[in-house]
Order: structure tokens, then C-alpha cells, then sequence
């Protein structure tokens, strides 16, 4: 068990670096309001970082 949640941690963790190089802090900003969102069941939170993480998708390709 403590492996598991060692993993997901690093993955975690790779995956908000990977995010932050790519879309810099408004990506992180994005990203923190989806996951605070889809964790506390805030529909409006959640909607936001998804629509920002989108437009910074649709930005860079």
C-alpha cells in the first residue's frame, strides 16, 4: 500500500511539473481549481479550471 500511494504521488507531481512547463502558472491555477472542484463536488470550480485548461489547450496547438 505504501508503494501504491508513493507512485500516484510521483505521478502526481511529474504531471503538475509537466503542466506548469508547458502552460506556466495560469496552467497550475487551471489545474489546482479542477481538482479542488472535482473533489469537493463544486460544480462551478470544477467548470472553471476545465474551460481554462481547455483555452490553454486550444491556445498552444
Amino acid at each position: 500500500m505504501p508503494f501504491i500511494a508513493v507512485a500516484i504521488a510521483a505521478l502526481a507531481v511529474g504531471f503538475e511539473a509537466l503542466v506548469q512547463w508547458k502552460w506556466g502558472a495560469m496552467g497550475i491555477i487551471a489545474f489546482l481549481a479542477l481538482t479542488i472542484g472535482v473533489k469537493s463536488k463544486n460544480v462551478a470550480i470544477g467548470g472553471i479550471g476545465a474551460v481554462v485548461l481547455v483555452m490553454l489547450l486550444a491556445q498552444s496547438g
